[in-house]
């Protein structure tokens, strides 16, 4: 949920082209400002734990997408190369609130499953006669 949390907050989050370089020019003739770079999205990748006689179980990778930005226009922003272009993350928002989703409904039918087995586990060791 936090990979895709601050994929969402930082969807704005926009940098100079890296093949522009990452300084801007002053109009002073001073030392040119240093710009940061754009936000870089992440993925979540679920990968098998399964291996020989061990069944079972995933492990979450976390990764930077690639390519991890798009050439968007924005001529007002002072890193805009000569072209009004700026890095702008590759997210996609609507893969990125389905993410939000599974999450949510995983989380859910996890809590289900220790609920399943806590009441298994009490009506076992509950010995009435």
């Amino acid at each position: 949920m936090s990979v895709a949390a601050s994929n969402i907050a930082n969807v704005s989050t926009t940098g100079p082209l890296p093949a522009s370089g990452a300084s801007g020019t002053s109009a002073g003739g001073g030392i040119a400002p240093t710009f940061p770079a754009a936000y870089v999205p992440l993925r979540v990748d679920q990968v098998s734990q399964s291996s020989g006689s061990t069944p079972g179980g995933t492990a979450a990778t976390v990764s930077a997408v690639s390519p991890s930005y798009t050439a968007q226009s924005d001529p007002s922003a002072p890193f805009a190369n000569q072209d009004g272009l700026v890095a702008a993350p590759n997210v996609d928002l609507a893969s990125e609130f389905a993410e939000l989703a599974v999450a949510k409904y995983s989380f859910i039918a996890n809590a289900k499953v220790i609920q399943a087995y806590a009441e298994t586990t009490e009506s076992l060791l509950d010995i009435k006669t």
